[in-house]
């Protein structure tokens, strides 16, 4: 799998993030032009899919991001990305990141995060990076069976309950996952049964 420095990883995720808050905004399931990532909405989803070819070989970056507001009005959003360079599922998932515009809740590299609702509840850890267009971030521990336990917790729930320590981050809806990770999975070629069958 490639890894990515922590400052390279939060600048594709910020960019990422920010082109698809902007398409949200202006596109609704359209093909872009030549050499633009292709674009998706999906209910509150947004997908991109950005092809780089080198000449030698191409990869894609597919991400998938939503943006929520939380209690106190701090704008957010959620995001899944994964490359066609890295190792795919089953044998790894999608990153997931949370950027947040609160200061205030716990940073550091293990911190203990839970992930559901009342019903469906993910045990796992996040660690917090250098702040990407002046937010805080956070990435979700990339182990295997957490992230695909969370993954199928996003698809069940109506909205996520996300809480790093004692300190509650947001309750963000899922509206629109399911048909957003089917298509990161069409677009970057991995199966998708073991989380949106």
């Amino acid at each position: 799998m490639r890894t990515f420095p922590p400052a390279a990883a939060l600048a594709l995720f910020g960019s990422l993030a920010a082109a698809i808050a902007f398409q949200a905004g202006a596109l609704a399931q359209t093909q872009p032009d030549s050499g633009l990532p292709a674009a998706n909405t999906f209910g509150n989803w947004t997908t991109i899919v950005d092809t780089l070819d080198t000449g030698q070989d191409a990869h894609k970056t597919c991400a998938a991001s939503t943006a929520f507001v939380d209690a106190n009005g701090n704008a957010g959003t959620l995001t899944l990305s994964i490359s066609t360079g890295d190792a795919l599922p089953p044998n790894a998932y999608p990153a997931i990141m949370i950027i947040i515009d609160n200061k205030t809740l716990p940073t550091g590299k293990k911190i203990a995060a839970t992930f559901g609702d009342p019903g469906v509840k993910v045990s796992a850890t996040v660690a917090s990076s250098e702040a990407v267009n002046g937010r805080p971030s956070w990435a979700v521990d990339n182990e295997p069976k957490k992230s695909l336990a969370l993954l199928r917790a996003m698809r069940q729930v109506t909205s996520l309950d996300v809480a790093f320590g004692k300190a509650a981050v947001a309750s963000i809806p899922m509206d629109g996952f399911t048909k957003a990770y089917r298509n990161l999975g069409t677009s970057c070629g991995f199966p998708t049964k073991d989380v949106a069958p």
